[in-house]
């Protein structure tokens, strides 16, 4: 073939390295070009299919770029990969641009073709086709026997890259549709003549693989999930190790980049969220930036569903808690929703909550996904635990300004709100009310629980981290049917503050009783004194 007409042939055949030239021009870009040598090795193997499904802005385009970079003969790549983790294998050069690459994104064509979706596909490819082999091909036929013919020519095999490929079984109703499209995808990847020309088939997605009954599209690919991404965990969001890297390169505080955006336990790795790690880094700001990539109506469809223990649960992990989860049960489908298990699973995929698989529980990962559910409770159905999540900021507030009569009764607020999904009785249980009631202090404060001071363990110690400004540090000792000042001595007595003297001159003493017979049925009380060295 002619190399003048190949580089740069087209958009979904044989596409060029723009995309990764983009991203290694950026301000931030994290190598990850070591899944490649995992992909080499698997090119025309049984092995060849890679199903790759995780959440929203977890780099899985950002991969599918690389891939066309690596792979395609539309470009030339070794000024991009010369200095990567790839270039250190010793099969670096040898596939390097030497295949004919298909990509394409089947959630763009969706926005505009529904209805002759299948057919839209191909002829974009086919157009692409048209510029390198002209009228050499019959254009007529079902793609997968244009790839098979072009093959018989080459002899250059094919790695198909599809972007967004469950989009049609996510939002499609249509059985007929969604049929034809698996028998489009089955003729590509499973087809007598596939298996010659298939060298290489990279899609992602956003849920598993939905096991459809008689249709076999798919069965013949490697999963990699949000619950087991072994062992190509480390190349989809960022590692521990990355993060701490950025954070010495752009002066960011790793702790509270740590609470903002770890949480992930993917395959016993921490995983951040890619995107938000780097707008932070770039912004040289701590914000909520995957919020706006993601829709707050998907987390109420499914906390708000009535399934029993449903609505415990999502109290539980809102403060600081886990909740065991059967995850096989779910059907990697949005529409068949029929257990308090699969709600929670489908959050999981979608990256809204974090699944620890040694403990076979469900979490909420980290302080950015909290300000999610925060946000979606809101302005959602649940009104009485939305309208005490919406009073969080002025309760740490009125806590740092000493407004002792109003904490008490914010405090006196979140204890009714709550009482309807927890039990009351006993100072743990307040200690669960606090968790909630402080909820947005998290993105300032590392708030530890029975944190080991003195001669004892304070109640909470809210540790200020590197973006709390003039928020003081604090201890919190709680009382049930005592009183807020026994609590305050206490403090004293055994010195709790005492492992806070290093966050500032000022630390202020937070006693809270909950009298169970509280006059006028004011059950709270509280006692703010300012502690300086």
């Amino acid at each position: 073939m002619n190399e003048e007409v190949i580089m740069g042939m087209g958009v979904y055949f044989n596409p060029n390295n723009e995309s990764f030239t983009r991203a290694r021009n950026s301000q931030i870009f994290v190598d990850k070009t070591g899944l490649i040598e995992y992909l080499n090795k698997r090119l025309s193997t049984e092995e060849n299919c890679i199903a790759l499904s995780h959440a929203r802005r977890f780099g899985k385009s950002h991969a599918a770029g690389m891939i066309d970079a690596y792979y395609s003969l539309g470009c030339d790549s070794s000024n991009l990969f010369d200095d990567t983790e790839i270039a250190k294998s010793p099969d670096y050069r040898k596939y390097m641009n030497k295949y004919n690459v298909i990509h394409i994104d089947v959630s763009s064509v969706w926005d505009f073709h529904k209805e002759d979706l299948v057919e839209s596909i191909q002829q974009r490819i086919c157009e692409d086709l048209k510029k390198e082999y002209s009228d050499i091909l019959n254009y007529d036929k079902d793609l997968y026997l244009l790839l098979q013919e072009i093959y018989d020519r080459t002899n250059i095999p094919f790695v198909i890259i599809i972007d967004e490929w469950d989009c049609v079984i996510r939002n499609s109703e249509d059985k007929d549709l969604v049929h034809k499209y698996l028998q489009f995808l089955h003729s590509l990847f499973k087809s007598e003549e596939s298996k010659a020309f298939l060298a290489l088939a990279y899609i992602t997605g956003i849920l598993p693989i939905k096991k459809i009954k008689d249709e076999s599209a798919l069965n013949n690919f490697r999963e990699y999930t949000m619950i087991d991404s072994y062992p190509i965990t480390e190349y989809f969001g960022f590692t521990e190790g990355e993060v701490k890297g950025l954070c010495e390169k752009y002066d960011m505080d790793f702790e509270t980049t740590k609470a903002w955006y770890n949480g992930y336990l993917i395959d016993g790795m921490n995983m951040y969220n890619p995107n938000s790690v780097s707008l932070a880094m770039d912004r040289h700001r701590f914000d909520s930036y995957w919020k706006n990539t993601s829709s707050f109506a998907s987390i109420n469809t499914f906390i708000t569903m009535n399934y029993e223990g449903l609505k415990d649960d999502v109290m539980t992990m809102l403060s600081g808690g886990m909740v065991m989860v059967d995850t096989e049960s779910f059907q990697n489908d949005l529409s068949e929703i029929h257990s308090k298990d699969d709600a929670l699973t489908a959050l999981i995929h979608l990256g809204y909550l974090g699944y620890d698989a040694e403990m076979l529980s469900a979490y909420i990962p980290n302080y950015e996904v909290a300000k999610a559910f925060q946000m979606a409770l809101k302005t959602g159905c649940w009104k009485e635990i939305a309208k005490s999540v919406s009073i969080c900021d002025e309760l740490l507030m009125a806590t740092i300004s000493g407004k002792e009569e109003r904490v008490a009764e914010l405090i006196e607020l979140a204890h009714e709100t709550y009482t309807s999904v927890l039990t009351y009785n006993d100072e743990n249980s307040l200690s669960c009310v606090l968790t909630l009631a402080y909820f947005t202090a998290r993105g300032y404060y590392n708030i530890i629980r029975e944190l080991p001071s003195g001669k004892g363990y304070a109640d909470f110690a809210f540790i200020p981290r590197a973006n709390a400004g003039i928020r003081p540090a604090m201890v919190v000792e709680l009382k049930y049917n005592k009183s807020a000042d026994t609590a305050i001595k206490q403090i004293k007595d055994k010195r709790y503050h005492g492992v806070l003297s290093g966050y500032g001159d000022k630390i202020l003493l937070v006693g809270i009783n909950y009298d169970a017979d509280g006059k006028d049925n004011k059950h709270h009380t509280c006692i703010i004194e300012e502690w300086k060295e």
